[in-house]
């Protein structure tokens, strides 16, 4: 069974939604031949490859919330992640333009280690303080998980990686996707959005079902039923 993930790495819901999605697939019998595809979404492509204040100071000048709020908002976010595990460091936040961490996943799907590199970008990101926009954390991820220095360095300006995410965020207009994280489970169930684990479970067995309904082989045996045996 195959699952497409689309997802930004500046997003706090979906590592929080990786998390819930993983215990959910933790779980599934069949998740031997579950097949995990991740793909890119941002949030804000206009974003500048620096900001210079901290995320709450970006979050109020690009939503136009009462700081307050957006105080409020990022503690229960915060708080939400800290019960799937996480260690969110809001304060530390360097708010950064995704789109070079995207280049690093595709480069990482094509090795075979694009949950492994999804995962340390998300990390990065939201509890360790590096800007995901920097060559150098970009490079030291991609070494932490086989990829060589020189390889992610072409990756951040490959053209033909470039039309990969151009491809990701095409068919994420085509579904209709307009947040993340979004869930499509074998090209026809979508689950949008960091729900709790039981709704994953849900969703993989549906799917399921539905791939593999259950054949009844003839002849049939004697069997009992309403009206006798």
């Amino acid at each position: 069974m195959k699952i497409d993930i689309w997802s930004d790495i500046a997003c706090p819901w979906c590592f929080i939604g990786k998390r819930r999605f993983e215990k959910a697939l933790a779980t599934f019998a069949h998740r031997d031949d579950v097949e995990i595809h991740w793909h890119s979404y941002q949030l804000d492509p206009a974003l500048p490859e620096r900001y210079d204040g901290s995320e709450v100071d970006y979050l109020v000048a690009s939503k136009g919330m009462p700081r307050e709020n957006v105080e409020q908002m990022i503690s229960m976010v915060g708080a939400q992640a800290a019960e799937e595990g996480l260690h969110y460091d809001f304060d530390h936040l360097v708010v950064a333009n995704s789109l070079p961490g995207h280049h690093l996943l595709h480069l990482a799907a094509r090795r075979g280690v694009a949950d492994q590199v999804k995962e340390a970008l998300l990390s990065a990101h939201f509890e360790k303080g590096q800007d995901i926009g920097d060559d150098h954390v970009l490079i030291a991820i991609g070494e932490a998980h086989g990829l060589s220095a020189s390889d992610v360095r072409e990756a951040l300006t490959d053209p033909e990686l470039t039309a990969e995410i151009g491809q990701d965020f095409a068919q994420a207009r085509a579904y209709g996707i307009s947040g993340v994280p979004f869930f499509v489970l074998d090209e026809k169930y979508g689950v949008s959005g960091a729900q709790p684990p039981e709704v994953f479970s849900r969703a993989l067995e549906q799917a399921w079902r539905d791939a593999h309904p259950l054949v009844v082989a003839e002849p049939v045996g004697p069997i009992c039923g309403p009206e006798g045996c």
